[in-house]
Order: structure tokens, then C-alpha cells, then sequence
């Protein structure tokens, strides 16, 4: 048996204070469901509206601090999250069930992430001067902080998306209140724990820790919340961007995707595994980025589909802690039994069972299952549908117009990916696939921490995430004239 750390007590964080609730929950190992990892705090209505008053009688300090000033802290930030991502991971594939080098991984790239923001808050958002067509007449556009931003973030990705987005809120001088998914709270901690000590001004930065139902609808209905990024399922977004529309907040949703890879004939097959494999079963397939539609051209179908059944044998199943693991356990036993329920609705319409999808047993109680593959028609559910599990389907296409066209037959679009050796079909693959990002012979569950990042159609709302971009949502543009 594998022991993992003493349970931790976990608090709100508002307005430069730790505070308790009157309710609290409990986040569990899924690799060990005997353990608990945190006892947490959780937040109420009230306690929201505290943390949101604070964020914005702080603003207007914070918003005038000096580039210098921010760097210097999002620099702290990040430095500590590199120094501690041992430590950090080993908390992270606790609470999650990612493999530990993996975790090891997110939490370091949310230390770059805080790293590249401290070079953003000297950079500056981008401002101009723009020539006048009247003479004498100056005109300047800058870009300024949109004020407060509510930032609500997801379970699957607990240092890396959280950081994303709290270092671009305080690059560009906004203050946060940081929502994390009631599965992760002490990541949501433990991150707060770092930024509490990097010499931000009360007030600046609040955690809050509760049920969207509750606090994160708090947040949504709040008049002095100016800003929302969200990253969660497409049924939540859309109601975060109704309710924020109604008041004219500025909205920034992502909502994960049905993501296809492409395999043409002329492809590396076993390059096109590699890439099915990685996008689509690490992580359990708990990634918006996952590819759970493999798109193959008939002429090698049956070969590919033998490759990626013999490598799914291969796939070592266990604890997120165990040496050499391929894969952990799923995130919790909800989502088991949802994972569990889509192999029979598979079943049932008829999809070709290739291999897995059963659940499996270890030397812990956790929520293990085996990777699942299936045949699949178009008008197939899992072929249709976001199922976030390791379940993918494969589909048949006579050539490369029907791939493409098949791909495109999603009402998502965050990203997709192509295996050819066919430079033709590669560019034209980048142009007319209709999503936000495209990867040729990559994995498609594969981004860097400085590029944008968001998808188009049901994946994406508003202005990309991460690197320069950032900026278009977490400030707003302003022109200036001046008669000189």
C-alpha cells in the first residue's frame, strides 16, 4: 500500500485573512478512497460577498501599482511552485489520480506560467500610438485593468489552468476572487498558500471554496464582479453566460470539446498510436483536449485499430503514486459510473466493442477502470457526445475529404489533429479544420503555456487564454486624444 500525507484542514482566503465557514466538505484519494485528503472549508453566500467587496476596494490600488511591483510578486509565485513541484505534485496525483511525473509536470508549467505573466506585467498590454487624420491632434491607445474578475476553474487541471489564470488577472493589475472545483480543494489551497505570501495588498486576491450552485453562482450574479473566465462542462458555461450577459460582465468561457485525430493512409502508423494513445487515454481522457473521435482512412483502418488495440493491452492501470504507471484511477466515483454507463450506451447502439472499459480492482480501493475502444458510426453517441473518460471510437473515412468533413461534424471546436506525411493534406487540414487549435502528427492533448489557447462553435466563448493574448480579456482598451 502506498501512504500518502496526513489529511490537511483547508480555509478561505478573504480579503488577506483565513477564514473558516459553517459547513465543510471532505476531497478523497481516488487512488486510495480510504484516505482523505482535505477537510475543507466551504464557502457560503455571504462569505462570497465579502471576498468580492474586498477584491474591489482593493482594485483601485492594485490596478496603479507600478509593472515592477507586479512582476516582482508573479516572479515570487512562480519561483516557489518550481522550487516546491515535488512536494506540490505528490498533493496534486493525491487529490486528482494523475500519474505522479505527470502532476510533477502541471505544476511546474503553472510555475512558468507565473513566470512568463511577471515578464508580461513589464511588457505591458500592448499600447499605441495612432496618427490622426486631423493636424495637431494626438491619439493614444492604451489598454487598462477590467477591475474585478471572478475566476471559477475545473478539477482535471488544478495548478496549470488556475495559474493561467490568476498571473494574467494580476499581470494587467486586476484583482481575483478564485473559485477552484469542490474535487480539488487543496490544490486550490495550496496554491493560495503560495500567493498569500508574495506581498500583494489585502484584499487583492481571494479564495473561495464551495459548489457552484452557492458560491460560484455568487460570483456569476455579482454587479461588482467586471469580469468571468470559466473553464468547466458546456451545460454550466452557458449559464455563466447568461446570467453574466444579462448584467454585461465580460465573459471568457471554455468548454472542453469531442476533439478528433485524423489518420491517413500515408501516415507513421505507429506514430498515430502514439498520438491516439497520449491524446486520448492519458489522463483518463479527463482533458478538454482529448481525441475520443480517431477519424482513420479505410485503407489502413484495420491495421491502425490492431496497432492501438495491442498498445491499449499494454497500458499499465493503478495507483497515481505506483512507479512505471501508465494511467491512474478516474477523478471519483461519479464519473466512474458515468464512464461505466457510456460503455453500455455504446453497446447498445450498436458500437463494436474493441477492448476495456471494465472496472478493475487493486491492492487500494479506488476508481479504476481499463481504457475502452469501440467501432463507431457517426451518428453514434460516443461518437457525438463529450464523454471526459478514457473511451474513445474509431471511425472510418473513404479519403481525406471525408476525414476532414467528418472532423468538422461536431457541434465543438477546440482542437484537432491530423497524422500524415502528406504536406498538401497537412496545410490544408491546419485551414479548414473549424476549431481553435490543430496539431499535425502531435497528440492533440499537447499545448505550450505561451501560446493561446480556446476553441471555436460550443468549446469557447470571448478572447483566448494564455500568452499575449490574454491581455484582450483581462483588460480593456481605451483611446485617448490630446490637441498638441
Amino acid at each position: 500500500m502506498i501512504h500518502g500525507e496526513l489529511r490537511q484542514s483547508v480555509r478561505q482566503y478573504i480579503n488577506g485573512r483565513w477564514e473558516t465557514s459553517a459547513t465543510t466538505g471532505v476531497s478523497v484519494n481516488p487512488s486510495d478512497t480510504s484516505e482523505v485528503v482535505a477537510e475543507y472549508a466551504r464557502a457560503d453566500r455571504r462569505q462570497v460577498e465579502l471576498a468580492i467587496r474586498a477584491a474591489n476596494e482593493a482594485f483601485v490600488h492594485w490596478s496603479h501599482s507600478t509593472p515592477q511591483r507586479r512582476a516582482d510578486v508573479l516572479d515570487r509565485i512562480g519561483a516557489e511552485l518550481l522550487a516546491r513541484k515535488d512536494e506540490l505534485g505528490l498533493l496534486l496525483a493525491r487529490e486528482v489520480g494523475k500519474t505522479l511525473p505527470e502532476a510533477v509536470a502541471e505544476v511546474a508549467r503553472a510555475g512558468q506560467i507565473f513566470k512568463f505573466f511577471a515578464g508580461e506585467a513589464l511588457r505591458g498590454g500592448g499600447g499605441e500610438n495612432v496618427a490622426s487624420v486631423r493636424a495637431g491632434v494626438q491619439v493614444d491607445v492604451t489598454r487598462e485593468p477590467v477591475g474585478v474578475v471572478g475566476l471559477i476553474t475545473p478539477w482535471n487541471t488544478p495548478f496549470a489552468v488556475p495559474a493561467s489564470k490568476i498571473a494574467a488577472a494580476l499581470a494587467h493589475g486586476n484583482s481575483v476572487v478564485f473559485k477552484p472545483a469542490e474535487l480539488v480543494p487543496a490544490c486550490g489551497w495550496a496554491l493560495t498558500d503560495i500567493i498569500s505570501r508574495a506581498t500583494l495588498p489585502a484584499g487583492v486576491f481571494n479564495l473561495v471554496m464551495g459548489s457552484g450552485r452557492e458560491a460560484g453562482q455568487a460570483l456569476v450574479d455579482s454587479a461588482l464582479v467586471d469580469a468571468l473566465s470559466f473553464t468547466g462542462s458546456a451545460v454550466n458555461g452557458e449559464r455563466v453566460l447568461q446570467a453574466a450577459a444579462a448584467r454585461r460582465a465580460k465573459v471568457q468561457l471554455e468548454m472542453g470539446g469531442k476533439n478528433a485525430l485524423v489518420v491517413l493512409a500515408d501516415a507513421d502508423l505507429d506514430r498515430a498510436v502514439d498520438c491516439a494513445v497520449q491524446g486520448a487515454y492519458f489522463s483518463n481522457g479527463q482533458r478538454c483536449t482529448a481525441s475520443s473521435r480517431l477519424i482513420v482512412e479505410a485503407a489502413v483502418h484495420d491495421a491502425f485499430v490492431a496497432k492501438l488495440r495491442q498498445r491499449l493491452k499494454t497500458l499499465k492501470i493503478g495507483h497515481a503514486l505506483e512507479r512505471d504507471i501508465d494511467i491512474g484511477p478516474v477523478a471519483d466515483a461519479e464519473r466512474l459510473a458515468q464512464n461505466l454507463a457510456w460503455i453500455d450506451v455504446a453497446r447498445e447502439e450498436g458500437a463494436e466493442h474493441v477492448w476495456g472499459g471494465e472496472a478493475l480492482q487493486r491492492a487500494t480501493a479506488g476508481h479504476y477502470m481499463s481504457p475502452a475502444l469501440f467501432l463507431a458510426r457517426p451518428e453514434h453517441r460516443i461518437a457525438r457526445e463529450e464523454i471526459f473518460g478514457p473511451l474513445a471510437c474509431v471511425l472510418r473515412a473513404g479519403d481525406y475529404d471525408e476525414a476532414l468533413a467528418l472532423c468538422n461534424d461536431t457541434p465543438f471546436g477546440l482542437c484537432a489533429g491530423i497524422c500524415t506525411n502528406s504536406l498538401k493534406h497537412a496545410m490544408h487540414f491546419r485551414r479548414h479544420a473549424v476549431v481553435g487549435m490543430t496539431m499535425v502528427n502531435l497528440p492533440t492533448a499537447g499545448v505550450d503555456f505561451h501560446a493561446p489557447f480556446g476553441g471555436r462553435k460550443g468549446s469557447g466563448y470571448g478572447p483566448r487564454e494564455q500568452g499575449r493574448h490574454a491581455a484582450e480579456f483581462y483588460t480593456t482598451v481605451k483611446t485617448g486624444y490630446m490637441l498638441a
